[in-house]
């Protein structure tokens, strides 16, 4: 299995910023433009661009499509989106607007089924999974599920999901490093493909999720925002830094 590289840009009123741990309060904007920021990912090599709607996520109102649509229009490689995708319209609409691969996260938990319908309808989707310890979170990071990371795994299995998106939201951007427990569960727990997400700030925590093996299982990827909009990683070195290992 590769393990790809998923450089993200998180949409806020279409603006790029990032959140520190998933804080509304504690935005960082960033001054690009993200149809710009996304050609420069597709330019240093990345194969996947990750996109997430800030708004809809909170909201479940999709607010950023336009921009979301400029995105995939402007780059050749395919793009993951999220946020906010509780109903098949939602997904629709993305799908519509040039996203390859939808990430569902708030309805996989509340309402799995949808997952089934909109592979039904012959679309790529990853389920994301948000988690403060083990508990998923969802409605934009706002709201704890009451449910625990390996207790809804299971669910995923056959249900036609691509992957699984996992972050843990207290490392979510701190830079202090991945997870690489509490991801070493869910490769032990899963079949699915998993892309870690959160907490990565060097190239040392990049190569320490490539070198991550479980049962023989490696990770499927790595969604990295803001050391690379903080300019503290760079796409190339990153995507050598994977390819080297």
């Amino acid at each position: 299995m590769s393990f790809d590289l998923y450089p993200a840009i998180d949409l806020r009123d279409g603006r790029c910023v990032r959140l520190i741990q998933g804080d509304y309060d504690r935005e960082v904007r960033y001054e690009v433009d993200p149809v710009e920021v996304a050609v420069s990912f597709q330019q240093h090599g990345a194969r996947w661009i990750h996109v997430v709607d800030l708004d809809a996520a909170r909201s479940g109102k999709q607010q950023n499509l336009g921009t979301i649509s400029a995105i995939a229009d402007a780059v050749q490689v395919p793009v993951q989106c999220g946020g906010g995708v509780r109903s098949v319209d939602a997904a629709k609409a993305l799908f519509e607007a040039g996203v390859s691969r939808c990430v569902i996260g708030t309805a996989a938990v509340e309402n799995p089924t949808l997952l089934d319908e909109v592979v039904a309808l012959g679309h790529n989707v990853a389920v994301a999974l948000d988690v403060r310890g083990e508990n998923v979170a969802i409605q934009g990071w706002e709201r704890d599920s009451g449910v625990k990371i390996l207790e809804l795994l299971a669910r995923y299995e056959d249900g036609g999901a691509e992957a699984v998106v996992v972050t843990q939201i207290a490392h979510d951007g701190m830079g202090v490093g991945p997870d690489v427990g509490g991801l070493s569960e869910v490769l032990a727990a899963t079949s699915l493909k998993v892309i870690a997400s959160g907490g990565v700030g060097s190239l040392q925590h990049i190569a320490d999720l490539v070198r991550l093996r479980v049962e023989g299982k490696a990770l499927a990827g790595v969604v990295v925002g803001k050391a690379i909009h903080d300019g503290t990683i760079g796409v190339p070195a990153a995507l050598e830094t994977i390819r080297e290992l």
